[in-house]
């Protein structure tokens, strides 16, 4: 049995396609070649997420850290997981514009350097190779991720990237080595030269550049990549917009890019930058605490009314969210990625 799924982008944009019983809401849109927002496809990530406005279904196994019961009860659904018992309406917080409707380009790679930027941390730097129709060239929007594949192990993850376009083929990307992540145990033993492949670009945490609100960035660990790279455009291109980017880690030793941060805050001159950490030393002089407790204390000090962006895990996305909502920030204000451990 076919069921038809009408998605209604964040621009007011309707799509429809048909999903089959055993097909999810992301495999249906895709046959029908659109490209939705996604990266684990397993329910771990939450980056496919949208919010069901009518219908039934089933949704199969999930991590509740990509989905938490409270996002749940609200409607929220992962289109990866989700089976329609009925036709469903689905609304998705990004516009038409923003799904693409073919594949994500693949390119080849090599490891220019791994170097350890804080603790358990890691800067990891690729060099495109030339690509025959492409050249060296790699196009994206600041903001926007692409998966990185270890062809002889089939093993593959989504990162962030750090750096802004350039002809030059390069990308960088700010990485948390987990004690038992798969990707993360690949990189304690890769050397320069090793080959990745590249998938993507990918994404739809970009500016909403058409806003003339102040910005106020919101960053756990190494969800600092994608602001380092819109930070490092808006340089590039000289857009000195009122921003407030706050940077929250568990340790000082998680501590990382704080000469890239002066440096970009001695040449945009209306950017101001919160670094806070949740269990410090005596000796730390900043601010303690969450970004989620830290943005609280800007919204209360600040007569302003920013559009929030949010990178990091689910939960500091979900209790940042909370705390813009009950600041009386409007829903669509909030631009959210979250990501989980690799």
């Amino acid at each position: 049995m076919k069921y038809t799924i009408t998605i209604k982008t964040r621009d007011n944009q309707l799509i429809e396609f048909d999903c089959e019983n055993e097909q999810t809401v992301q495999e249906a849109a895709e046959t029908a070649g659109y490209f939705l927002p996604a990266m684990c496809k397993e329910g771990g990530c939450g980056t496919c997420l949208g919010a069901c406005q009518s219908g039934q279904f089933q949704l199969n196994d999930y991590s509740k850290a990509a989905l938490p019961d409270d996002a749940l009860n609200r409607g929220e659904i992962l289109l990866c997981r989700t089976y329609p018992e009925s036709p469903l309406q689905i609304s998705v917080p990004y516009d038409a514009k923003q799904i693409p409707t073919q594949q994500t380009p693949t390119r080849d790679a090599e490891i220019l350097s791994i170097e350890t930027i804080a603790d358990r941390t890691v800067s990891l730097k690729l060099q495109l190779l030339e690509d025959p129709d492409q050249g060296l060239g790699f196009e994206f929007e600041p903001g926007q991720y692409v998966e990185l594949e270890v062809p002889v192990q089939n093993l593959k993850r989504a990162y962030s990237i750090a750096n802004t376009p350039n002809w030059e083929g390069k990308l960088e990307f700010l990485i948390r080595l987990q004690p038992h992540g798969q990707f993360s145990n690949y990189l304690q033993q890769a050397k320069t030269g090793d080959c990745l492949r590249v998938y993507g670009p990918s994404g739809v945490f970009v500016l909403q550049t058409q806003s003339i609100n102040p910005r106020c960035f919101i960053a756990g660990g190494t969800g600092l990549a994608p602001f380092i790279s819109i930070l490092r455009r808006m340089q590039e291109w000289g857009e000195d917009h009122p921003t407030h980017l706050i940077f929250g880690v568990n340790h000082e030793a998680e501590i990382m890019c704080q000469k890239q941060l002066e440096e970009l805050q001695q040449s945009l001159s209306q950017l101001s930058v919160e670094i806070c950490v949740w269990k410090p030393t005596d000796d730390w002089q900043g601010f303690i605490g969450t970004p989620a407790d830290a943005l609280k204390t800007y919204l209360e000090e600040n007569n302003t009314n920013p559009d929030i962006y949010l990178c990091g895990p689910p939960v500091l996305v979900e209790a940042a969210t909370k705390i813009a909502l009950d600041a009386g920030i409007s829903d669509n204000q909030i631009y959210s990625e979250r990501f989980v451990s690799s």
